[in-house]
C-alpha cells in the first residue's frame, strides 16, 4: 500500500471513530425552569401531537399508551418508561431527545410515516420537568 492510500485509510478510520465516539455523547437537553408542570396541562398536548398516534389503544405500539397518565407511567411491555423524579435516567427522555445508541429507540422514529414531529429541546425539557417535580 502506498503512503498516500495508507494516511487516506487511517483518517476514514479516525474520522468514523470520531463520528461513533460522538453518537455517544449525545448530551439531553436542560429540564425547564417551569414550575408546577402537570401531565394534563404542559405534557398531554405534547405527546397527543407526537405520540398518541401509534401509541394509544387496541395497537399500541410496544404495548405503550401514551394517552394517559397511567399508560404512560405503567411503561410497555419491556417496562417503566419513566423514572419518577429523575428525568436523566428515564427511557422516554432519551427516546423523545433522540439521545439513545440504538436508533430504533428514538422516538418518534426518523423518517416516520403518520407524520409525527421529532419534539423540540424546550419540549423535551418541559417533560425532564414534569418527571423531575414527580410527573403529576
Amino acid at each position: 500500500m502506498n503512503s498516500t492510500k495508507f494516511t487516506l485509510t487511517v483518517l476514514a478510520a479516525a474520522f468514523s471513530f470520531t463520528l461513533a465516539a460522538g453518537a455517544a455523547e449525545v448530551k439531553l437537553p436542560p429540564a425547564s425552569d417551569k414550575k408546577d408542570v402537570t401531565y394534563a396541562t404542559d405534557i398531554k398536548p405534547i405527546f397527543d401531537a407526537s405520540c398518541v398516534k401509534c401509541h394509544s389503544g387496541d395497537r399500541a405500539k410496544a404495548k405503550l399508551h401514551m394517552d394517559s397518565l397511567e399508560g404512560i407511567l405503567k411503561g410497555t411491555k419491556a417496562g417503566k418508561i419513566v423514572t419518577v423524579g429523575d428525568s436523566a435516567k428515564s427511557f422516554i427522555v432519551k427516546s423523545i431527545a433522540h439521545a439513545t445508541e440504538d436508533q430504533d429507540e428514538w422516538m418518534p422514529p426518523v423518517g416516520n410515516k403518520a407524520g409525527a414531529k421529532t419534539l423540540t429541546p424546550e419540549q423535551v425539557g418541559l417533560v425532564r420537568a414534569w418527571i423531575d417535580q414527580g410527573a403529576k
